[in-house]
């Protein structure tokens, strides 16, 4: 069981302490413990209450209204909301409350809806990225353990495998993708499979922890075009350096897409064959690019 400060609640619901101390003054929306010292704490109950207060107040109910609500009340009307509501943080908020119940029907049916919205790749970038972002701050105090993580991931993934394979192949280009050893971002390498198909390129997914000479041996049954791959892990710059330069080295002709943190840091133009993508919304627009010169 987590134990919160008023500040890890602000942190966690978006409402100020301020707003909240006011709340639980006047409405008594929360009755937090106190310690020897007479000073405020709430458990994992507090937390997923003001959850559900906070999304019902971000759809105009006001506060006062919510305070004659019963639980039942609440928990039926937070339901009915997360099935209509198109906010950003409306979804946001439905799919953590959803995380934190290990409601996996609600959760799907907020993804679908937004997929059905706004596409899957927007609702990666727009929804599940940012719902990630905020379950490491769930993490560092406490409100999500281990199998919160585990069932969000498998849950993500799943969704990706699905969407991925919805997708058609049109173009003879072929990449290849993997994790080098000691990277295990395999979300972000399923992401990174369903940009590149959708835009109808071939793709051999060599999946993570591939040594250099494994990447060797399928370079020469697979012959890409080109090579992508995430690096995030925190290597010395002269390891990150000795790396690319025997990537380069056995990628023969192909291009090399490199992405992840390690791309962020300014490093020698080792080949012009080699080029840095910054952030998902760079992969796309250069792959968009390539697409458009091909065409040319």
């Amino acid at each position: 069981m987590a134990v919160y400060s008023i500040k890890d609640l602000e942190k966690l619901s978006g409402v100020k302490a301020h707003t909240l101390r006011i709340w639980e003054k006047r409405y008594g929306i929360l009755a937090p413990k106190r310690t020897a010292t007479n000073v405020r704490y709430y458990l994992d109950g507090d937390l997923m209450t003001l959850l559900n207060i906070s999304l019902l107040n971000k759809q105009g109910i006001k506060i006062s209204k919510i305070a004659e609500m019963s639980p039942c009340e609440i928990q039926k009307k937070v339901a009915e909301i997360s099935e209509i509501d198109e906010s950003f943080e409306g979804q946001l908020d439905a799919l953590t409350i959803s995380l934190l119940e290990l409601d996996e029907e609600k959760a799907l049916k907020i993804i679908d809806k937004n997929i059905e919205q706004l596409g899957f790749r927007e609702t990666m970038l727009e929804v599940i990225y940012p719902l990630l972002d905020k379950l490491v701050l769930m993490w560092l105090s406490g409100s999500v353990s281990a199998v919160h993580e585990k069932f969000v991931t498998h849950l993500i993934k799943r969704k990706c495998c699905s969407e991925i394979d919805k997708l058609r192949i049109t173009r003879k280009e072929t990449f290849l993708i993997y994790l080098p050893e000691n990277e295990a971002n395999d979300l972000s390498l399923l992401f990174l499979h369903y940009i590149i198909k959708s835009f109808g390129y071939r793709i051999v997914d060599a999946g993570a922890n591939v040594s250099l000479a494994d990447l060797e041996e399928l370079i020469e049954i697979t012959s890409p075009d080109c090579i992508f791959t995430i690096i995030n892990d925190g290597v010395s710059r002269e390891a990150y350096l000795s790396y690319l330069e025997r990537l380069c080295e056995i990628s023969r002709d192909c291009d090399i897409f490199l992405s992840g943190l390690r791309s962020i840091t300014n490093i020698p133009q080792l080949d012009q064959r080699v080029h840095l993508l910054k952030s998902s919304e760079e992969t796309v627009e250069h792959l968009e690019m390539r697409c458009k010169r091909c065409k040319e």
